[in-house]
């Protein structure tokens, strides 16, 4: 059963959400705003970690003018905003203004 956006408050903390794209929306604003709520999924924050961890592995360092520099790789985008696109994120009540914001977007589950 799928939950409005009328529904989300009546969503008590810690209980997971399943989430899926049904429309890619064309704004740029919502799409961030899922990009961010898809970034929470736990699977999604491991793989950010693990590549945080790496670039600062591979970070070039480099004496210039007496000083150390540092030249740092362009952070990887982890997530795609596309239609289909499904994750799971635990239900905390500081995301409920953003899952109100793009519940047209998703379909909203229970899992």
């Amino acid at each position: 059963m799928s939950i409005t956006a009328d529904q989300i408050d009546s969503v008590s903390a810690g209980e997971t959400l399943r989430c899926t794209i049904a429309k890619t929306p064309r704004a740029k604003a919502p799409k961030d705003t899922i990009a961010r709520l898809m970034r929470l999924d736990p699977e999604n924050a491991k793989s950010l970690r693990r590549a945080q961890h790496l670039r600062a592995r591979r970070m070039n360092t480099y004496i210039r003018g007496n000083r150390v520099w540092h030249s740092r790789e362009k952070a990887a985008r982890v997530v795609r905003v596309a239609d289909g696109q499904a994750w799971s994120l635990p239900m905390n009540p500081a995301i409920a203004p953003d899952l109100k914001s793009v519940a047209q977007y998703l379909t909203i589950e229970k899992a």
